[in-house]
């Protein structure tokens, strides 16, 4: 009993991550149905801007305790949901009334140009990185679980940036600005509302999502390299079409479903199939229910 419940948070854990990029996939679906394949490299890039802010915090007061991890965090979500709105207005916008397979092929061609300029940079390279933190197994025994405390962080401030981009896309006037576009993007222009900004809005907050993802990764397995988003952005996307793909909860959900097959199917067949679960899932959902656990059939197609 003890080992299921050490395996349910490890899964509640990789389920955070997933949750947090698939978000990104969802928001942008939602808003102009492209699905954008370079959402992962988003999580790569968080995950290796919050390797250099640290190794700099590292050098200056904050350190690399919880303050400079905070704070490295936080400079990662920036600089990820800037360029994130930069992809989106040098690649997407100029294309945005072409066929979606034009707008799919780009998002491939960004990916990979996403992956190879951060293989070329120097300070970063082909290379893994050792991450500046790994967080320990330090923690306590409940019923017999022993509960380490960088989980529990972890998976506490993944619910609080799920929670933070749920309440703001429902209550406030940016989020209702941003479902209306999602819903009628030409009466929402004739409103008065600047369907651009809102896009770019969408952009900005799936990337800043990806990018904490990305930190909390790369602190949780102590390295990172440039093709981790690739993985992990297919998996992301798996989990947004396993919720609904365009439904924020339903992204979550699937996320979260995600990690408690992969760790479970792993634990029960051993790791050579980790990745067989996630896409055996997707298959699964694509045959039995497209439209997601939680997904609205439409009148649109890919």
């Amino acid at each position: 009993m003890s080992q299921v419940l050490e395996q349910l948070l490890n899964a509640l854990v990789i389920g955070s991550f997933y949750a947090l990029v698939a978000l990104g996939y969802s928001m942008v679906y939602g808003i102009i149905r492209l699905i954008n394949f370079a959402h992962g490299d988003l999580y790569m890039l968080g995950a290796f801007f919050g390797y250099s802010a640290l190794l700099l915090l590292g050098k200056t007061f904050l350190g690399t305790g919880v303050t400079g991890i905070l704070a490295a965090m936080l400079t990662a979500m920036a600089l990820t949901g800037g360029l994130g709105v930069l992809v989106e207005r040098i690649a997407y916008r100029p294309l945005r009334g072409s066929p979606r397979i034009i707008l799919l092929i780009t998002a491939l061609g960004m990916s990979l140009f996403l992956e190879n300029a951060v293989m070329v940079f120097k300070p970063w390279g082909a290379s893994f990185r050792v991450y500046p933190v790994t967080l320990g197994r330090a923690g306590f025994d409940l019923f017999g679980v022993h509960i380490g405390y960088a989980h529990l962080a972890i998976f506490a401030m993944a619910l609080f940036l799920m929670a933070g981009l749920h309440l703001f896309v429902e209550k406030s006037v940016w989020g209702k600005a941003m479902r209306a576009v999602a819903f009628d993007r030409e009466a929402a222009q004739l409103m008065g509302i600047n369907a651009n900004r809102m896009i770019s809005m969408g952009f900005f907050l799936g990337s800043i999502m990806a990018a904490a993802a990305g930190v909390m990764a790369g602190l949780y397995y102590g390295q990172i390299n440039f093709l981790m988003g690739f993985l992990v952005g297919l998996k992301a996307f798996t989990a947004s079409v396993l919720g609904g793909i365009g439904n924020l909860p339903g992204a979550m959900l699937g996320g979260m479903l995600l990690g408690v097959l992969e760790v479970f199917g792993t634990s029960a067949v051993g790791g050579q199939w980790k990745d067989v679960f996630a896409f055996g899932a997707l298959i699964l959902i694509l045959v039995f229910k497209p439209t997601g656990l939680l997904g609205e059939r439409t009148a649109g197609r890919m």
